[in-house]
């Protein structure tokens, strides 16, 4: 059975990373990559972050789910783009070479498929970050170094909260789904789309139901402990930055200074190839 989306326990230096460091690597990457449509800095991006999924050690089989709805997320992306602004490689490139005539106004041409697979790159090179990121980022461990740094407690803690409850939400979802499949409810291919959505109703019903009144137990118990009582806190989970946690952090901000940079040697946010 697949992992729940969540934190995956392991030995690997990426665990052993700072939570913040992992927080300002995603974040700085995030910009480096939005800032730049220089496809040659993006392919090096991807590569980078599908080795650092490798160090990581995640399994496809530990997120097939996630992956299959990003795939066809990316792919109706692509489509929408290409049906609402077929020619916006044309107008960002400045040329127009038309590789054949599809139907009314629609041409498939080389600019358009190459601004296309910039913004398919770009997907590519955030995602396994930020994969990364959730999966090797104890939730504990996370809101202490968010504290840490001057986010207060109450906010930090949220997030862990929030982290923390993305398996339990999806191990409930699996739980009550078998049990209203062995009801003879039925959500699986053998029936029309519409029984099938008519059928996912009832199970997120009892989800809703379920989060709610966990939200109400860990309400309760943070009620029991005084929680938020004071200004400060203590934490179990607290980790100070290591040499390791600098490098990154570093290697961030300089990915940041290459993309500025490059927009100073292309002229601009785009490589363009056609000129």
């Amino acid at each position: 059975m697949a992992r729940g989306f969540g934190y995956i326990s392991r030995e690997t230096p990426l665990h052993k990373l700072n939570g913040v460091t992992k927080l300002l690597l995603v974040l700085l990457m995030s910009v480096a990559v939005m800032v730049s449509y220089d496809t040659r800095f993006l392919i090096f991006i991807v590569i980078a972050s599908l080795a650092l999924f490798r160090v990581a050690r995640i399994k496809f089989s530990d997120l097939r789910a996630l992956f299959l709805f990003i795939a066809v997320f990316m792919l109706i992306n692509t489509l929408l783009i290409f049906l609402f602004a077929p020619n916006q490689g044309t107008v960002v490139y400045g040329t127009k070479h038309i590789i054949t005539h599809l139907f009314g106004g629609y041409d498939l041409t080389q600019e358009q498929l190459f601004y296309q697979l910039n913004v398919v790159l770009k997907y590519f090179a955030i995602l396994p970050i930020a994969l990364i990121f959730i999966t090797t980022t104890e939730p504990s461990e996370f809101a202490s170094s968010l504290n840490r740094i001057g986010v207060p407690y109450k906010a930090a803690y949220s997030v862990a909260l929030t982290m923390r409850y993305i398996p339990d939400v999806q191990r409930d979802f699996r739980e009550i789904s078998q049990s209203q499949q062995a009801r003879g409810i039925d959500i699986s291919k053998n029936v029309h789309l519409a029984k099938r959505v008519k059928n996912v109703s009832s199970i997120l019903m009892p989800l809703v139901f379920t989060s709610l009144d966990r939200i109400d137990v860990i309400t309760n118990a943070m009620a029991l402990r005084s929680f938020g009582k004071y200004k400060k806190r203590t934490w179990y989970r607290a980790r100070p930055l290591a040499k390791a946690d600098v490098v990154v952090i570093i290697i961030a901000f300089c990915l940041v200074g290459i993309a500025a940079g490059l927009i100073v040697v292309n002229g601009g946010r785009f490589y363009n190839p056609f000129k």
